[in-house]
């Protein structure tokens, strides 16, 4: 019952989000400590080229020190105008109002599209929420990052787990956790591939199956039907082995409806391949 109580309310504060113009609140304001911080953007390996979108940014430490140490761009999503303002007067302060600019806004109905690394620390219920959103906005290979809350149904790519007396006054324990998440690309549905000669005759159908990052599936050459085995997904790199082709080595980028790679045999030698979603 309790269960079933919990998705009703996620359900009405979803479509609350959607049908209202006021910003939603996603939680009190809670920062992160500030070494957490810094080994969330480290595990996220932002660097210049990257855009950071930080979602419920409070005084913008995270956008800040993306932008400071890491020579990031970015901006952060609060619906507090005090800590909206008080995060642009840190940012001119500390000479990257040109990089990082903070706004006041519905974190559930704010563009992070542009987003390279998007970073979390949100009530659970509000994480549950975003999921779709994120999937929906945030383009293959974007790193997400979630402090101690995971994406439910997601495989982090990287857990890490601390402890720190800074979260006693702020959870009641010592306990920090840190999720990476890569944002897969689509992949599921039946793909046409070209095979280089030296791996088979004729072509390949692929089939495969997708939840979230976990792929399955199957190949079917020269009228067999092969099972694909260790399946990988991370953003738009996938990658697979057939057993029934001498263990050949299959890797490609996700490009919409492309897949392009190189297929490597277990003496070394690699080919180019490409498949076509049908």
């Amino acid at each position: 019952m309790r269960n079933r109580l919990w998705l009703l309310a996620a359900a009405l504060i979803s479509a609350g989000a959607a049908a209202s113009d006021k910003p939603v609140n996603a939680g009190p304001y809670v920062p992160s400590p500030q070494s957490v911080v810094a080994d969330m953007l480290k595990l996220a390996d932002v660097g210049p080229k990257d855009f950071v979108i930080d979602l419920g940014s409070g005084d913008g430490r995270i956008v800040l020190t993306a932008a400071k140490v890491f020579g990031a761009r970015g901006f952060g999503v609060e619906i507090q105008d005090d800590l909206v303002k008080r995060s642009n007067e840190a940012a001119r302060r500390e000479g990257v109002a040109d990089r990082v600019k903070f706004i006041t806004q519905d974190l559930f109905k704010t563009d992070i599209s542009q987003a390279t690394v998007l970073t979390l620390y949100l009530l659970p219920d509000t994480v549950v929420l975003l999921k779709d959103k994120l999937l929906a906005e945030l383009r293959p290979g974007t790193r997400v990052i979630s402090h101690d809350y995971p994406l439910a149904g997601w495989l982090p790519e990287h857990t890490v787990r601390m402890d720190l007396e800074d979260k006693v006054a702020i959870s009641g324990v010592t306990t920090t956790l840190i999720f990476l998440y890569v944002v897969p690309a689509r992949v599921a549905g039946r793909w046409h591939a070209q095979l280089p000669p030296g791996i088979a005759k004729g072509a390949m159908e692929l089939d495969l199956k997708q939840q979230l990052t976990r792929i399955s599936g199957s190949a079917r050459v020269g009228g067999r039907n092969l099972p694909l085995e260790d399946v990988r997904l991370r953003g738009e790199q996938l990658s697979f082995t057939l057993a029934g082709l001498g263990s050949a080595r299959f890797a490609g980028t996700v490009k919409g409806t492309s897949i392009e790679g190189t297929v490597e045999h277990p003496g070394g030698a690699k080919a180019p391949w490409r498949a076509s979603l049908k």
